[in-house]
């Protein structure tokens, strides 16, 4: 019986909350691929800027040094809770990209127009290589749009909401489930009306909406497709 090969390469977008970096994980570790959230390419730069600047505000600075350095994603090399390797030209800074200070200013960074085109390139390089998972907002759009396989989960903002508020009270934050509603809908209104690769479906992807559904049923789902 001849078996059909398994896509090479998988995208997974959706908006915030949506469970895809929860999938894109199990499915990475399924199927023994390196599983790509390109969410730690904005944070590398963002690590490189403070680490080179002291902040991020000059747009023009930020977007200069960005060309001027290589950002890699590879699978993990050490057991240490760690998802893949972050590096920023060859130094190791997988853990560094989740301090404080990055999380505070990633989000002007990502926004920069010629960051994202230098990422979008930096990120096709990696995608191409195969036997990856790579989790976005703009992967089966813009990134890699000759993906085989393109998955495109959502779910209401509500749903979505109540995701995050339970993930942030069982890692022991405070948190409140109306705060947290509200920042899930600031940033899909960001994400959906920027200029430059906004949120929205390949017109090729397999769409799921996942309202009502277990982590264990949408990874069911995903799993079908995958193996189609």
């Amino acid at each position: 019986m001849n078996m059909k090969p398994q896509p090479s390469i998988i995208t997974i977008d959706g908006p915030a909350a949506s469970g895809k970096s929860t999938i894109g994980e199990m499915l990475a570790n399924h199927l023994g691929y390196l599983y790509f959230d390109t969410g730690v390419m904005y944070r590398a730069v963002t690590w490189a800027a403070l680490n080179a600047f002291g902040a991020v505000q000059d747009e023009e600075l930020v977007s200069k040094l960005v060309e001027e350095i290589k950002i890699d994603v590879n699978q993990p090399s050490q057991c240490d809770g760690r998802k893949c390797d972050v590096l920023v030209d060859g130094v190791d800074v997988t853990w560094e990209i989740r301090n404080p200070e990055v999380d505070a200013n990633v989000s002007q960074v990502s926004a920069y127009p010629a960051v994202r085109r230098e990422l979008t390139r930096q990120q096709r390089r990696i995608g191409q290589r195969g036997s990856v998972v790579m989790v976005g907002r703009d992967i089966g759009t813009v990134v890699l749009p000759e993906a085989p396989l393109k998955i495109y989960l959502d779910a209401s903002v509500e749903e979505r909401a109540r995701r995050r508020y339970r993930e942030e009270i069982a890692r022991g934050m405070e948190s409140s489930y109306e705060k947290v509603l509200e920042l899930v809908k600031k940033r899909d209104l960001i994400d959906s009306n920027r200029a430059l690769a906004p949120l929205v479906p390949a017109h090729d992807a397999k769409f799921l909406w996942t309202d009502g559904m277990e982590t264990e049923e949408v990874y069911r789902k995903v799993l079908e497709w995958v193996e189609e």
